[in-house]
């Protein structure tokens, strides 16, 4: 089941769930996975920015991946594989791949600066693990400090076949997929799919403008399906009804720093996972955050009743 350029739906980033002692929640994960088949996923992220890569091991990083490939045999899996060299890279791609990942993603270093840079690390990055192996590129210039240009992306897509899909991060970016999406009409970019990220903040114009949906994370990744079914089959208004709703707590849920806090508790209060906690280093939300929480959980409920939570 690997990637294809025709990728479809949402893709939701998971976060990995850890016990209070820091430990892999692996009850969490088999909970979590299941609930990403039964709201209706078209495949699920593991190991993105919001998973916590950085702070597992290798070993804990396969295991991890392993865990939600194994579990969801039905949905294709995406593994971030993104890191600072290309030999540990390397290894965790062709071990996800050999487990039965559909594909990886690779965000780009903050030390590329020039396009010429930018276009050369992709290329490096796919001799390193294989052009057999499909890959996302991850397009976050908010959180990695690299502009890819347009230009710059379409150079990646022609240069590496096994380049299938584009996570669009970019902020403000409905133009480039615009652009991207014109290019290919007139027939100068072949086809790869755009999936959309930044916690789902400006999904509801995204797909108009061509994005075939989601790859991101947010407290109600059930929310990403509807409102990508919706928009995809025509409902426009009934679309932007659904994602107006959450966009209160949408909005609270990308606070810099405790983004990933905010998306915890309420998935723990949701009885997504187990516990809201975070590996070390991490922030924490105070009682008065919490508090507004469940206030905007409150507000959502009268119109979403799966925000109503006991």
């Amino acid at each position: 089941m690997l990637l294809q350029p025709t990728a479809k739906g949402v893709y939701p980033i998971a976060p990995t769930p850890f016990e209070q002692n820091g430990e892999i929640d692996f009850a969490s994960i088999d909970r979590l996975t299941d609930f990403y088949v039964e709201c209706g996923s078209t495949g699920l992220t593991v190991l993105g920015v919001m998973g916590e890569a950085p702070k597992l091991d290798g070993a804990e990083a396969l295991e991890i991946a392993t865990r939600f490939i194994k579990r969801t045999p039905s949905l294709p899996v995406i593994v971030g594989v993104s890191a600072p060299g290309f030999a540990a890279m390397r290894s965790l791609a062709q071990a996800v791949m050999e487990r039965g990942a559909a594909g990886v993603m690779i965000a780009p270093p903050n030390t590329l600066r020039t396009d010429d840079q930018i276009v050369t690390y992709y290329r490096q990055a796919v001799e390193a693990i294989g052009s057999d192996i499909p890959f996302v590129i991850q397009d976050y210039p908010l959180n990695f400090t690299v502009v890819m240009t347009p230009g710059v992306l379409k150079r990646i897509i022609t240069d590496n076949p096994s380049c299938v899909i584009v996570k669009h991060e970019d902020w403000p970016g409905l133009e480039k997929i615009s652009t991207l999406r014109r290019w290919e009409a007139e027939g100068s970019l072949r086809r790869v799919s755009i999936l959309c990220g930044n916690g789902g903040l400006f999904l509801d114009f995204e797909t108009e403008r061509g994005a075939d949906g989601a790859m991101t994370g947010y407290a109600f990744p059930d929310m990403l399906v509807d409102t990508v079914r919706l928009a995809q089959a025509g409902e426009r208004d009934k679309a932007h009804d659904l994602f107006d709703a959450h966009l209160p707590l949408l909005r609270y849920e990308q606070q810099q720093g405790v983004g990933l806090a905010v998306r915890k508790y309420v998935m723990a209060r949701r009885g997504l996972i187990a516990s809201d906690a975070q590996r070390s280093p991490a922030g924490g939300l105070t009682a008065t955050a919490k508090a507004e929480i469940e206030y905007l959980l409150s507000r959502l409920a009268r119109v979403d009743r799966r925000a109503a939570i006991a």
